[in-house]
């Protein structure tokens, strides 16, 4: 059973973030917290460094159900996961001790590429073509075809997704506490042979969710899933639902996400 005081922390290996590390271990012991050197041994996951570095937190210890995550920023601002700036760790520390946090869950997206085996990411799935052409592919809807696409690519998010890539593509900032995905398009084109919505659309968490890619010399489309790039080959299909499994995050109570999303775009 992992002690509910022990903390992993995640940074990027440079030398800056690596010091900065070192100094929130020294804070963290302070108010008895104990720091593991093992991610699998952590009640309390938290990330050093901006948005992106916990994405990669979260992706590189596996989308743990079993703890918390915490996003620290070194960046001088606040971002969508990092709840935390580094200059106030004691502020953080006293605000875990007095319980005026809450625990916040985010929902995932579930993937398969070419009916392997299923992969997840937090923010968004993204899929283009990696020439300078457009490629097509079919969006099916619970196994029915919905429309067929030609353009330069699609932008699967998930809610708390929805403020990132989906959003400078015109999506819609979506509420974390709905259970959807939002199938965005990039650079679609739309004349007597291909016609496609031309919209963002919301898809409920019960719905299935497939691309199939028609065959021409575009087979090895340029994919990510968050901020990590995808290298598969000979890609026909790609299987896309919102997963039951969430990451549990710790956020102060006065500190919603629609707070965030004013402080972050208005």
């Amino acid at each position: 059973m992992n002690s509910r005081n022990a903390i992993y922390l995640y940074t990027k290996n440079d030398i800056e973030s690596l010091q900065k590390k070192d100094v929130l271990a020294k804070v963290i012991n302070q108010y008895g917290f104990q720091v593991v050197e093992n991610d699998i041994e952590a009640s309390i996951i938290v990330s050093i460094g901006s948005d992106g570095t916990f994405l990669q937190a979260v992706r590189k210890t596996g989308f743990r159900e079993d703890c918390l995550y915490a996003g620290i920023s070194t960046t001088g601002t606040l971002g969508m996961y990092c709840d935390f700036l580094i200059e106030d760790m004691e502020a953080m520390a006293e605000a875990v001790l007095q319980n005026e946090m809450e625990v916040r869950k985010y929902p995932l997206l579930e993937l398969s590429v070419n009916h392997h085996p299923k992969f997840y990411c937090l923010n968004e799935f993204t899929i283009r073509s990696n020439i300078i052409k457009t490629f097509v592919l079919d969006i099916i809807i619970d196994h029915k075809l919905f429309e067929t696409f030609r353009g330069d690519g699609i932008v699967i998010s998930t809610p708390t997704g929805s403020s990132a890539y989906n959003k400078s593509l015109n999506g819609a900032i979506v509420d974390p506490l709905l259970p959807c995905i939002q199938v965005t398009e990039i650079a679609s084109m739309n004349n007597n042979e291909y016609r496609t919505l031309g919209s963002p659309f919301i898809l409920s968490g019960s719905r299935s969710l497939e691309l199939k890619l028609h065959k021409d010399w575009n087979d090895y489309p340029s994919m990510s899933t968050d901020n990590e790039a995808l290298s598969i080959q000979h890609v026909e299909t790609v299987s896309i639902a919102l997963s039951n499994q969430v990451v549990k995050t710790v956020k102060l109570k006065n500190n919603s996400y629609w707070e965030k999303v004013k402080r972050s775009f208005l």
